[in-house]
């Protein structure tokens, strides 16, 4: 219940009149919804500075129309039941006395109109290879809650912030960790902390990229990258992925790029690693242009069997590169997390865009998670986290090899979290989608990831979240499945 309501009163009619037509509105409008207790007379008299009288005398008449309804002892509220009709007439009302004006959108709005951003609803099944999600029941929980309720006893992050960039100590542990483990050259003055690496890329497209302006990307790649570049206005230049990762030499010669946005330490989505000299090749070539490098690192720590390759960012000597990473693989989605790494002489700049665009972060999550890093709990959930999905990966490397033999490839199994794989079959990649569901199997085809929309038959892969026997399980029912003839398949 609540004391006060936003009623206008300031017609020419007598007051009673005034409210009964507001609380009326307020009612059928969905303002006050069935059964919420409404202010008692005194309160709401005193609220609007008009006279208990009046506000009683409209009560009683709400109450005999059905509008309101009185409990002995406890207040009036609003009837549990509105006839439909009332509702119906109301809305009809409000619509012909208050008709909706053409919008003036700006150019961003009007792109982002047509822009389709809905995904296709992930089906309820038991064996779901999503990927993106890491194993949320490995993450230490009761570890998070002690170091959470030892910063509660403090009152310093009820405040506001004074730093824009993120809080410091944060950056401080971000720089020394990310230095450690992917050779990024950088000091904590360099890096911002952003809500997700969605916003990185958001604030680089405002700074730097104006309408008609030409990005590079990697085909296939990461979409809603790909959807952020459209709704800015961008050109998107597609260049080929192989086993190698970003083909450098068909990036176009007489074009003038301003971004290239690659991942190159688990290319997205086929898994591809950029090799070492074609890093060297890419930097060359954005150095002699004045371009500048997106590098997304969005799942850079998980690794298996091979040396790592150091961060693009830790072979530039120019100040070429942005280095986008993020906690959601590491940690768990929720913690919307990232952070930028930027040349010395972009920081200023992109503190005054992040200041205007939302002050700061919560601070109490990025307390925490300072404690968290500098614990040593990051480096020891990694690890550990590592050795899980080593395990996992080859689970389903196993399973699909064993169940689909020649008729499969597997790309991208040597870093991350997900595999993709070429299938050979006569089925159209929704069919293939349709009879996993059919047997309890959710899987996604990554036709969708591609600029050039005629490529079939490849599939993304998650098994981050998915236990060794649950993999063995999915893919064996898929493959059974995939075998049958369509007057074969299971019913419901």
């Amino acid at each position: 219940m609540y004391s006060d309501l936003a009623i206008h009163l300031d017609g020419d009619q007598p007051l009673q009149q005034q409210l009964y037509r507001e609380l009326r509105r307020a009612i059928l409008g969905g303002r006050l919804l069935p059964k919420q207790k409404i202010p008692s007379t005194r309160s709401l008299a005193q609220s609007l500075g008009i006279s208990r009288t009046t506000v009683t005398l409209c009560y009683e008449q709400l109450l005999s129309e059905g509008y309101l309804e009185a409990v002995v002892g406890s207040g009036t509220y609003v009837c549990a039941q509105i006839p439909d009709d009332l509702l119906q007439s109301e809305a009809a009302v409000a619509a012909d006395s208050h008709p909706a004006l053409p919008l003036q959108l700006s150019q961003y709005g009007a792109v982002l109109e047509e822009t389709d951003l809905s995904r296709p609803p992930e089906p309820e099944v038991p064996f779901s290879f999503r990927y993106g999600r890491p194993a949320l029941d490995q993450f230490p929980r009761k570890l998070w809650r002690k170091l959470l309720s030892q910063r509660c006893t403090a009152a310093d992050w009820l405040d506001y912030t004074i730093d824009p960039l993120g809080y410091y100590p944060l950056r401080e542990q971000i720089a020394q960790y990310l230095a450690r483990a992917r050779a990024v050259q950088c000091i904590p003055e360099q890096i911002v902390i952003t809500n997700g690496s969605q916003q990185a890329l958001d604030l680089i497209l405002r700074l730097l990229i104006d309408p008609g302006d030409a990005i590079a990307m990697e085909d296939p790649g990461y979409p809603s990258a790909r959807q952020l570049f459209l709704t800015q206005g961008a050109t998107i230049i597609p260049v080929t992925v192989d086993e190698a990762g970003l083909r450098v030499c068909d990036l176009p010669q007489g074009l003038a790029i301003k971004l290239v946005h690659v991942t190159p330490s688990h290319q997205f989505p086929t898994g591809a690693i950029l090799s070492l000299p074609r890093r060297l090749e890419l930097l060359a070539w954005v150095q002699q242009r004045g371009a500048l490098i997106i590098e997304d690192d969005y799942d850079s720590e998980y690794r298996y069997g091979e040396r790592p390759i150091p961060a693009l960012q830790g072979l530039d000597h120019s100040g070429s590169v942005l280095y986008i990473g993020t906690f959601s693989k590491v940690l768990f989605p929720s913690l919307r997390i990232g952070y930028l790494v930027l040349p010395q002489r972009l920081v200023a700049l992109f503190g005054k865009a992040k200041w205007l665009c939302d002050r700061q972060l919560p601070l109490l999550e990025q307390q925490v998670l300072t404690d968290f890093i500098q614990g040593g709990h990051l480096e020891q959930h990694i690890r550990r986290m590592r050795s899980l999905y080593d395990q996992r990966r080859q689970t389903i490397v196993s399973a699909l090899n064993h169940h689909f033999g020649k008729r499969v490839l597997i790309m991208g199994e040597q870093a991350g979290i997900h595999v993709m794989i070429k299938l050979q079959t006569s089925l159209s990649d929704q069919a293939v989608v349709e009879r996993g569901a059919q047997v309890g199997v959710g899987l996604m085809s990554a036709q969708s990831h591609y600029l050039n929309p005629h490529h079939t038959g490849e599939f993304i892969f998650g098994y981050a979240e998915l236990s060794a026997e649950d993999i063995k399980v999915g893919i064996r029912r898929l493959a059974q499945v995939l075998t049958l003839r369509g007057n074969d398949l299971p019913s419901g």
